[in-house]
């Protein structure tokens, strides 16, 4: 079985000048969506100004988009792969772009809830089409290795930068501004997608499992929703909170039983038997959960703590998106150098250097030091992730490269739940003691287990006490919050380290085309597979063999012969160029 492409002729064929043009739409089209992640967090005072909504509604604000698109990923994923990427994701521009319209303008908060969640569903679409693309237009692994460079920087810049446009646009425009953004480059990308972008689908046949995708959906909802209250509120163990991680973890393992057992499986389960695919995700979600969580903190931290604006935090985070994008721009280079595998484990050993540099932060501004904790922090984990999006999205055969795109943004959005779960709640374990010697200070009781739940509302508690009390509340607050913040670190350093152990079972070296002797100068010759596994796809330049390969051998000219007949360079190109896919026929 291998993936088909129906580029067809003229712009849509993806030929040496366009597909980079494609890689610039896909990646613009990313850059939106990871923006909205976190562009709305520095503009939620306004919001709550405007809209006067419940603690309840403001919940569901902020949380709406992330829950719809993570517990939609792997049915847009795999949906593209049986109807057509470009279908799906030319869907997910207008559904982006109209629900865009509607949270801008937005006049209660039942109806920014409702945008926000059908921009989750228009997330959804877009973030496994565009990776998933990218394994279909550029099936030559060193190309696709910087191709995928580009696009991870592009994921990191648009979550960084969000906090920055969002505080620029709240401060001089209004809360809508953040959301209508995207009309005008929404409008721009769809009819240039339309026009340049590849269709590409898997060759898969059957049904599409309609009910296993809904399990699938349900599942992470309710795993990443109850993951999301564990952080926030704490009440895992109460029944609110426990059901629905329970519930989604169930419904998760009959959809794992399910998809075994069918002929057609929306996800094929032998992908994670492949070390290197499973690794790649558990490096994706460590790195996501040191990610999300330590960027949350930060953001605490210098807003709180150092009494910054919301734009000059996100200034001073720039930096960290700054590295991110050298990290992204060099990732090819280093990954054919060092290897999955040791790019992988030092981009964890990296990145908990850096969170061990950021324990010397203290109460008072030091601004090269957290310049240079960030900017090795955000090449490290870039370079984590850069290595584990590579190695996963190359076990996977083409024909399922949108089922392993959904299952690498999953893990993403997975990762980030259990960041701001698993850090949070150490956070809030080693503040709150912090707080108890107020109780035997001159303060009240209820303003000192007001000033234990967060450093927010200890704020408020000191500015109503006022005086000697006030004083002694928040300076007590902000010791307590540095000492929960250095903990939360090392437990972080911690996690990291273990991410580079996992990184050894990753292969040692980039397998891809190389040149052969036995084959014209300079013409690579394709990369041997996993041991048991299907020769990857489009892998660019295929060696076509004498002989056809007995039906089921795993592959075509796997493990060459010296009496292998290759097909001249000439002829193998005149041949992609008339099937309008890129790749040889075979």
């Amino acid at each position: 079985m291998s993936g088909t492409s129906t580029a067809g002729n003229g712009p849509r064929a993806t030929g040496d000048r366009n597909r980079w043009t494609v890689l610039v739409v896909l990646c613009l089209s990313l850059l939106l969506v990871a923006l909205d992640s976190t562009v709305l967090h520095v503009a939620i005072p306004a919001v709550t100004e405007d809209l006067r909504p419940g603690a309840v509604s403001l919940l569901w604000i902020v949380d709406a988009y992330p829950l719809v698109c993570a517990s939609l990923l792997i049915l847009f994923g795999t949906l593209g792969d049986r109807i057509g990427r470009r279908r799906v994701l030319l869907c997910g521009y207008a559904l982006f772009g109209a629900a865009s319209a509607l949270a801008a303008f937005a006049d209660g908060p039942g109806v920014l809830i409702a945008a926000r969640a059908l921009l989750g569903v228009g997330g959804a679409m877009i973030m496994p089409a565009t990776l998933s693309l990218l394994r279909t237009v550029f099936p030559d692994r060193r190309e696709r290795a910087t191709a995928i460079g580009v696009w991870t920087a592009v994921a990191a810049v648009g979550a960084a930068v969000g906090p920055v446009v969002g505080g620029f646009l709240v401060e001089h425009f209004w809360w809508g501004s953040v959301f209508l953004i995207n009309i005008p480059l929404m409008a721009l990308v769809l009819p240039v997608g339309r026009w340049l972008l590849p269709e590409s689908r898997g060759a898969g046949g059957g049904p599409w499992d309609v009910l296993g995708a809904l399990m699938a959906a349900a599942g992470v909802l309710g795993l990443v929703l109850g993951i999301k209250r564990a952080g926030g509120e704490g009440d895992l163990l109460s029944p609110a909170g426990l059901v629905p991680p329970v519930l989604g973890a169930l419904l998760l393992v009959l959809f794992v039983r399910r998809q075994r057992r069918r002929t057609h499986p929306l996800v094929d389960m032998a992908l994670f038997a492949r070390p290197a695919f499973s690794t790649s995700v558990g490096c994706v979600v460590v790195a996501m959960l040191a990610l999300v969580g330590l960027e949350l903190i930060a953001v605490q931290y210098l807003q709180l703590v150092l009494g910054l604006s919301p734009l000059e935090t996100g200034l001073r985070l720039l930096p960290l998106t700054f590295a991110a994008m050298a990290a992204g721009a060099t990732g090819s280079t280093v990954l054919r150098r060092f290897g999955p595998r040791r790019m992988v484990a030092l981009g964890f050993v990296l990145t908990a250097a850096a969170v061990l540099l950021l324990t010397l932060m203290g109460e008072h501004d030091r601004p090269v030091l957290l310049t240079a904790g960030f900017v090795a922090l955000g090449f490290g984990l870039q370079t984590t992730l850069f290595g584990a999006y590579e190695s996963m999205l190359n076990e996977a055969p083409a024909e399922r490269a949108g089922g392993a795109a959904a299952i690498g943004e999953t893990s993403y959005q997975l990762g980030a739940g259990l960041g701001i779960a698993l850090l949070g709640s150490v956070m809030n374990a080693a503040y709150a003691p912090g707080l108890a010697p107020l109780h035997s200070a001159a303060v009240p009781a209820g303003a000192a287990d007001a000033a234990a739940r967060s450093l927010g509302e200890a704020y408020q508690a000191a500015a109503a006490l006022g005086g000697p009390a006030g004083r002694l509340v928040r300076a007590t607050a902000q010791h307590a919050f540095v000492d929960g913040l250095h903990l939360t670190l090392v437990v972080s350093a911690g996690l990291l380290l273990l991410g580079a152990l996992a990184a050894l079972r990753l292969p040692r070296h980039m397998e891809c085309a190389g040149t052969d002797a036995g084959s014209p100068a300079g013409e690579p010759v394709p990369a041997d597979p996993p041991s048991g596994a299907p020769t990857a796809p489009g892998s660019g330049h295929a060696s076509v063999p004498a002989q056809a390969p007995p039906a089921g051998s795993g592959g075509s000219g796997a493990r060459r012969h010296p009496a292998d007949q290759r097909v001249p360079a000439p002829a193998r190109r005149a041949t992609a160029e008339a099937t309008g896919s890129g790749r040889t026929a075979r």
